[in-house]
């Protein structure tokens, strides 16, 4: 029987998951992805050389891979082919193994200019999107009015929607924003003159993924962003704009959610976000800029440096609720190497409680006290361990009792940027 295995994000984004997926990908004939749109950011080192995919799902290394967009991701067409013409450079192929759901919403010109407007105008208050018009688009696609991918292709709808939504979207930049106007005719140009390229990717994925399930084929669901974003449970309101939690795995790719195997929850040794939120955990401090410099965080997307601090097991365990995680995979253990002492949160205190669970009051978060458990930290390195035994005592000490507070157990540690820098306890495509 083929395997159906969700990988995604346990904490906000960042957290390796593109490595994973490609990792695992020789075991794969698809990859998926089904929400979130080139505000994502999958950091890919193969022998050496660094890829940065955003909108690609991360097996396009792999050329037998066949790499899905389902219709839970909003589509920037422009974007897209930027990212093809870069792998091509770099000579990897995408004919006949990129497919696009015709339902993805487009992320156009005029949603970038909203995206970007509110933003400034919020000063202080904004959220800290990546300005990509990723939110805007996801408004018109609940809000019924989006031009979606399939209607690209019929010149006569395209131009009728895009008449009426510039309409709608021009009053709002010019009269409440003090913005420009998205001018229609350049606009429809532009797009008519890409189609060439995109046709040749439209396909109903839906159909493609129910019949590598009937025959038999592994499937890799990739997420984007992390669990403490998603849009319903997350930090609202500092999240992105698409539910990034497994439920979505099957609802923005159209394939049955019964027939999902696995769900691996891929969580840093740390934890770090970008933008704007609550941190309970965050590291002001030595720690805070050990982890920044030895985990070089700054978002692979937006070049913002990352917020750094410590492993937040309350907000761990909430993710491993919320998607049902069956077993996770801790990245980037080598950065903690050198620590002489390395904590742990494992409760919040809260107006004199403790508690195991976030709050529900938003407000509340910034009262949070985090409680923690302090372990004692390893000098020797784990870079490049290829196995658990040839970690240092301390360091398996340490995922030990990581896996006992979490809850679940730790399939696989990442002990490095290569492909080849994993460590397997649980083979995801046997459980």
């Amino acid at each position: 029987m083929g395997k159906f295995i969700v990988i995604l994000g346990a904490q906000w984004g960042d957290e390796g998951k593109g490595k994973i997926v490609d990792f695992l990908m020789h075991r794969a004939s698809a990859v998926v992805r089904f929400q979130g749109g080139h505000n994502a950011g999958h950091t890919l080192v193969i022998n050496g050389k660094k890829t940065i995919l955003k909108l690609i799902p991360s097996g396009i290394l792999h050329p037998n891979a066949q790499c899905l967009i389902g219709n839970g991701v909003v589509l920037s067409p422009n974007a897209l082919l930027e990212e093809i013409a870069i792998l091509k450079q770099n000579g990897v192929s995408i004919e006949n193994r990129l497919h696009i759901s015709d339902a993805c919403t487009l992320i156009l010109p005029y949603h970038v200019s909203l995206d970007r407007a509110r933003e400034a105008a919020k000063g202080d208050k904004k959220i800290g999107t990546t300005g990509r018009g990723i939110g805007p688009a996801y408004e018109d696609k609940v809000a019924r009015r989006a031009i979606r991918f399939g209607e690209l292709f019929d010149e006569k709808i395209l131009r009728n929607k895009l008449e009426d939504i510039l309409h709608y979207h021009n009053f709002i930049l010019t009269q409440y924003h003090h913005e420009e106007p998205i001018a229609l005719e350049p606009l429809l140009e532009n797009l008519l003159s890409i189609i060439p390229q995109l046709k040749p990717m439209r396909a109903d994925v839906a159909l493609l993924l129910d019949e590598y399930h009937r025959t038999n084929k592994n499937v890799i669901f990739e997420g984007a962003q992390g669990t403490l974003l998603d849009i319903d449970h997350g930090t609202y309101p500092y999240v992105t704009s698409s539910n990034t939690t497994a439920g979505a795995a099957a609802v923005g790719s159209g394939f049955g959610p019964r027939y999902l195997n696995t769900i691996l929850g891929i969580a840093k040794a740390y934890t770090t976000r970008v933008g704007s939120g609550p941190f309970p955990t965050e590291q002001n401090n030595e720690v805070g800029q050990h982890l920044s410099k030895q985990g070089n965080e700054f978002g692979s997307v937006t070049g913002r440096p990352r917020r750094c601090g410590y492993l937040d097991l309350v907000l761990l365990k909430r993710a491993i609720q919320l998607n049902s995680i069956s077993g996770l995979c801790i990245t980037k253990l080598d950065v903690l190497d050198g620590l002489k002492t390395i904590k742990v949160c494992t409760n919040y205190r809260l107006h004199g409680k403790e508690y195991q669970a976030p709050p529900i009051n938003t407000e509340e978060w910034s009262d949070i006290e985090p409680i923690y458990e302090e372990l004692e930290g390893w000098q020797a390195p784990t870079a490049h361990c290829r196995s658990f035994n040839e970690l240092p005592l301390q360091a398996q000490q340490y995922l030990l009792r990581v896996e006992a507070l979490a809850g679940v157990p730790i399939d696989m540690i990442s002990t490095g940027s290569e492909r080849e820098d994993s460590i397997i306890l649980r083979d995801p495509f046997e459980g």
